[in-house]
């Protein structure tokens, strides 16, 4: 009982030491709470309106009909659609696509109309930049739509002269009706696909680094064989007592995002509070775990850091958030297995966001707590090096 009221006191005068640190140095002040906030706003404000509406399109309509005048403007009508511009060739809208004046544009040939009802198959061209993504893809689907619409309606016009009633129009022109449902995000909002992994991915990479540097300046300042003599030369406590308040204001911070996203914003969650809780703590933990294991296999402040960003950069696109791990080469979707961005993905997509059990995602809570048990491996390397390394800058 006496050994552990004097492990609680050591721990207590530790993390006293700690917020002093943090408190006059700047660098802790920006990294954990400053930039994180910022990131968190700007992301989630990114696209408040969860897609982008009215992308400039360009025309170059050579039949210049009754038809074609009214499929611009239908064009037009969409909501994430704006005809900005009309031109006279082709070779004058890729330009302008070329200049970033327009994402995409329709080219509708001359006798487009007299071929259409004549039936003889008119060939009407979407050019479109895929450049940036969203944007192209948006673009793309309206253009396919206002097409299909306008070939629909000459064919209704077309059955009704024939004296078709209603439903056999509809049976004719549509013979499947198609009703499709987005699995968990029916407002198809990207601001739910884009800020639940993103904001988390940078949020990550301060935690890293934050880490890494916290115990690195220890060795470049000297203030190593102080350190380890308030801990009694116990390596354990000495990292405890200076990692539990960045713990907690991290964890403070990263609770207050999924507050944020999913009790505000309303973000999709149906795997519930406690899922959410539990992410929120096994990412801090595992992404601290970490750091404290890049600096405790190269003790050095410069290389640590290094290796810290480098996996956190990497787990943007080895997550498998923007492209499916499954199609990469064999060697990146290993490498995916080792960086802790990828099982947080795995986590939040199978339980919060799908609301699957959480044994369903067994494997990837075991890595990231295999993640947070990482220092355990290289204790012994960190105490050496705060008791026997010099700093060489």
């Amino acid at each position: 009982m006496k050994k552990l009221h004097i492990y609680i006191r050591r721990l207590f005068h530790l993390s006293a030491r700690e917020v002093g640190l943090m408190v006059h140095n700047p660098i802790y002040i920006c990294c954990m709470v400053v930039f994180p906030l910022v990131v968190i706003l700007f992301f989630t404000s990114l696209m408040s309106e969860g897609q982008p509406e009215k992308l400039p399109c360009g025309v170059v309509d050579n039949d210049n009909t009754s038809m074609t005048r009214a499929m611009i403007r239908q064009l037009d009508a969409f909501q994430s659609t704006h005809v900005a511009g009309h031109y006279n060739s082709v070779a004058e809208a890729r330009e302008a696509i070329q200049r970033n004046e327009i994402y995409a544009f329709l080219y509708i040939p001359e006798g487009t109309t007299a071929r259409l009802i004549s039936k003889r198959q008119p060939k009407v061209s979407f050019y479109y930049s895929n450049v940036t993504l969203v944007a192209g893809s948006m673009l793309f689907k309206d253009l396919k739509t206002v097409t299909t619409l306008s070939s629909a309606a000459v064919g209704s016009a077309k059955l009704q002269m024939l004296g078709k009633t209603p439903s056999e129009i509809r049976d004719f022109i549509q013979p499947i009706a198609l009703d499709v449902h987005m699995v968990g995000n029916p407002w198809m909002n990207y601001n739910v696909y884009l800020s639940s992994i993103m904001v988390p991915g940078i949020l990550i990479l301060f935690m890293f680094l934050i880490t890494a540097y916290s115990i690195g300046t220890e060795l470049k300042f000297g203030r190593a064989h102080g350190w380890m003599a308030m801990a009694d030369g116990n390596i354990f406590i000495a990292l405890t007592g200076k990692l539990l308040p960045q713990t907690l204001i991290f964890l403070s911070i990263f609770l207050g995002y999924e507050w944020y996203v999913y009790g505000y914003l309303d973000f999709p969650h149906p795997g519930g509070l406690h899922m959410i809780l539990l992410l929120a703590a096994l990412t801090v933990f595992s992404s601290q775990g970490f750091g404290v294991f890049a600096f405790g296999l190269m003790p050095s402040l410069r290389m640590s850091m290094s290796v810290c960003s480098l996996w956190a950069v990497v787990g943007f696109s080895a997550c498998g958030a923007t492209f499916p791990l499954f199609a990469m080469d064999g060697m990146i979707e290993a490498l995916a297995q080792i960086i802790p961005l990828r099982h947080y993905y795995m986590i939040y997509q199978i339980c919060i966001f799908n609301g699957y059990p959480l044994i369903d995602a067994w494997l990837n809570v075991v890595a990231l707590v295999a993640f947070a048990a990482l220092p355990i491996l290289v204790t012994r390397n960190i105490k050496r090096a705060m008791v026997e390394y010099v700093y060489i800058p």
